[in-house]
């Protein structure tokens, strides 16, 4: 028989696998990063490394700091889909997010 602690651990793992499995990204996804680059200017791509919780994103930030988050296939996936738009492509991990984007976010919690 299983102890409690054993139980929880197990549960635990179950919990975090089927939530990193979580939903992946879709054609939707591509098309609505696709339109938030080409609507604005000064965007950069951050590449999010895939979570516990999600799978790899990729978020927009424009030149305002206006950003959008979405899920990519892979990192790769991110680098192939800035190298086709034009837009610069960083790591989170690396070099963090921009001040621009915690700046919009005040403003967001300011209105």
């Amino acid at each position: 028989m299983e102890s409690m602690e054993e139980a929880a651990v197990a549960w635990f793992r179950r919990g975090a696998a089927s939530a990193a499995g979580g939903r992946a990204a879709s054609r939707e996804d591509l098309t609505h990063l696709e339109q938030f680059a080409r609507s604005r200017r000064g965007v950069e791509a951050f590449i999010e490394p895939r979570t516990a919780v999600t799978e790899a994103t990729v978020i927009l930030i424009a030149h305002d700091g206006e950003w959008t988050r979405r899920r990519v296939a892979s990192p790769q996936a991110a680098r192939q889909f800035g190298s086709k738009l034009g837009i610069p492509v960083y790591d989170t991990a690396l070099v963090g997010y921009p001040q621009r984007m915690r700046d919009y976010n005040d403003r967001q919690r300011q209105r």
